[in-house]
């Protein structure tokens, strides 16, 4: 294996570009499945990574019930500087198991919670709580349902109010909580990966936001939507959910909405900037692929070998 074993662990450094550029140079949608599909690749070959540093590190503690042929010196050689690596391997990645857990049972409390305060209501796809605090969000399950209260009905006009809606529907429709919850695993699965969770919780916005545009048939309208929504919300209480205006730097998606349609491009030019560093996150993400690949078929045979 060598040092490319260690290669899973930093490669999502070259992912930092495309999380820069792709909210401004391609289509919201194209950007949310480009920087979803990066960091699923690149966060479960960094996992794999640690695995395999643990087996090598968890071999060599006494009492473990690991076959005695897998701490043999040359299990160990195939990885570099193996006792202090496979030592640090063991807590890491149970800091990588125990925050991912976190993460999915905090998403899987927040959603029952939310369902459940709307118990009461009429099983209608919108659900308008009485509630002075303007907010609104979408509540993601079965068909799912966007929540809203009527601070935030009696702020907007009828067209505005037409922008909001369309605009949680939109992040129901494209299940925009599966690539928020895959963002938010794969960054505790690598620190690297942070600022992709950053990027997709921007380009979800942005991908509802050009979908209620569209809907509305004005972007102008939706622009004013999305900022005086801003203005007078303080976010939904529901932080993990896409909630309208209180995600993403509003200034920039709203000066998005007061611009021309983005054109529907899936990959940009590799003679732009952002082809440049599409490339580069795809050449990351498959050369991190391939080394973690190859470092778990050599670690096999050589344990292999060895129990033999």
């Amino acid at each position: 294996m060598g040092v490319f074993v260690f290669l899973p662990l930093v490669l999502p450094l070259t992912a930092w570009p495309i999380a820069r550029l792709a909210a401004q140079h391609l289509h919201p949608r194209a950007a949310t499945w480009l920087l979803s599909a990066v960091a699923v690749v690149l966060a479960v070959c960094s996992t794999l990574c640690l695995v395999l540093l643990m087996v090598v590190g968890t071999a060599q503690l006494p009492g473990n019930p690991l076959p005695d042929g897998w701490s043999d010196p040359e299990v160990r050689a195939a990885v570099p500087y193996d006792e202090v690596a496979g030592t640090v391997a063991i807590p890491a990645l149970l800091v990588v198991l125990a925050a991912c857990t976190r993460v999915a049972v905090k998403h899987r409390l927040i959603r029952r919670r939310a369902a459940k305060a709307l118990a009461g209501l009429p099983a209608a796809p919108v659900a308008v709580l009485p509630d002075d605090t303007p907010y609104a969000y979408a509540l993601p399950g079965g068909r799912g349902r966007i929540v809203v209260t009527t601070g935030m009905l009696a702020a907007l006009d009828s067209p505005e109010r037409r922008a909001l809606f369309a605009h949680e529907r939109a992040h129901l429709t494209g299940r925009h909580h599966r690539f928020l919850l895959t963002a938010r695993l794969a960054a505790c699965a690598n620190p690297f990966l942070r600022p992709l969770r950053t990027a997709l919780s921007y380009t979800t916005e942005r991908w509802a936001d050009e979908e209620a545009a569209s809907s509305v048939g004005s972007r102008r309208t939706t622009a004013r939507a999305v900022a005086k929504a801003a203005l007078i919300t303080r976010g939904a209480p529901v932080a993990t959910l896409a909630g309208f205006a209180a995600a993403g730097p509003v200034p920039r998606r709203v000066a998005a909405l007061l611009a021309p349609a983005p054109a529907a491009v899936a990959w940009p030019s590799a003679f732009t900037t952002a082809g440049l560093a599409a490339w580069a996150a795809a050449a990351g993400a498959a050369a991190s692929a391939f080394s973690s690949g190859n470092a778990a078929v050599t670690l096999f045979c050589i344990l292999k070998a060895a129990a033999l």
